[in-house]
């Protein structure tokens, strides 16, 4: 037996976006806005994005793909607000980026971006590519 609470949502649908399922930590999202800062006081005056992706390649057969781009296609991306960052993910890589955490680190034996996929079932050698 359902509640009335229960019949009422039922069959309801909603333009709700979807929830972020990407894990961007502080110090990424600090990093990333310098970048953002950095290209701005060269001349860059479009509004910038960080756009995660997953492309074919590399040992493993998939490639994790960080880039800064100024274009979103509202039909094929979606878009998430991160610490103050905008997010822009397209729909057939947030199909493999589900629970992934992007890391920036600044130590003496490692530098830059990090991107850990929790479904990745191996990397390779070198840590460039995954397989699922």
């Amino acid at each position: 037996m359902s509640t009335v609470t229960e019949q009422a949502e039922l069959g309801v649908k909603t333009d709700a976006k979807p929830a972020a399922k990407i894990d961007l930590t502080e110090k990424a999202a600090k990093q990333v806005q310098t970048i953002i800062a950095d290209q701005h006081a060269q001349g860059t005056t479009e509004k910038l994005y960080l756009r995660l992706r997953v492309v074919g390649g590399g040992c493993s057969g998939f490639q994790n793909k960080l880039d800064l781009d100024p274009q979103v296609n509202p039909k094929l991306d979606e878009t998430f607000s991160i610490h103050g960052v905008d997010v822009v993910v397209d729909k057939r890589s947030l199909l493999y980026l589900d629970g992934v955490h992007v890391d920036y680190h600044d130590d003496l034996n490692k530098r830059g971006f990090s991107i850990t996929n929790p479904h990745a079932k191996s990397t390779c050698g070198c840590g460039s590519s995954f397989s699922m």
